[in-house]
């Protein structure tokens, strides 16, 4: 079988199709994924003004060992790997008390908060 730039031309064209149609699928889990994100910091930006408001710590341990143990078993459940959803999940969480010590730091400075 030779190949071509693209090293699809000669392959049949039920896989290309199939191929199209995984790859659509993909895609729009993608697309939910970052709204499902995007949903997510919204309510943790809010978690934060309000930790920011009462001086709570940005981070929270014993919360995100209970939802990495949570995600762990979720992701069992669901055939995922739970190292995998543990690192996910990690980086989340760092994300997120990245934010919040931002907020808690305007919250003390008086600044206005900003995106991100």
């Amino acid at each position: 079988m030779t190949t071509s730039n693209t090293g699809t031309d000669d392959v049949d064209p039920a896989v290309r199709e199939e191929l199209a149609r995984l790859r659509e699928s993909i895609d729009n889990i993608d697309a939910a994924v970052v709204h499902m994100l995007a949903e997510r910091f919204k309510c943790t930006q809010q978690v934060g003004h309000l930790k920011a408001r009462h001086r709570m710590p940005p981070a929270d341990p014993v919360r995100e060992a209970r939802q990495i143990a949570r995600l762990r078993t979720l992701a069992e459940s669901a055939r995922l790997d739970p190292a995998f959803a543990e690192k996910f999940l990690n980086f989340i969480v760092a994300e997120v008390i990245r934010h919040h010590e931002r907020i808690a730091d305007e919250a003390v400075n008086g600044s206005a908060p900003t995106a991100g």
